[in-house]
């Protein structure tokens, strides 16, 4: 069974996160960067600043549409707030 994974990206040379999901975060992580994804391709390094494992690719999505709406900083900060 296939999990999938909500991630938040967090790039110091722009100081700016970025929100994801996907069912493999390791090559996900990889292609951001290298410069393969063309909203982070001026960002990297990018970190793998957070992120929470689900069942399936429709609970990662909910959440990743949740964080954007929000603002990733601001739903950052309600689950930690020491952030």
């Amino acid at each position: 069974m296939n999990s999938f994974t909500t991630y938040i990206l967090f790039s110091k040379f722009k100081n700016k996160y970025y929100v994801g999901h996907t069912n493999d975060i390791s090559r996900r992580l990889h292609k951001h960067n290298s410069g393969q994804n063309k909203s982070t391709k001026f960002g990297f390094p990018l970190e793998l600043y957070f992120f929470k494992e689900f069942d399936s690719k429709s609970e990662a999505s909910i959440l990743e549409i949740k964080i954007k709406k929000r603002g990733i900083a601001r739903y950052l900060s309600e689950q930690d707030p020491s952030i």
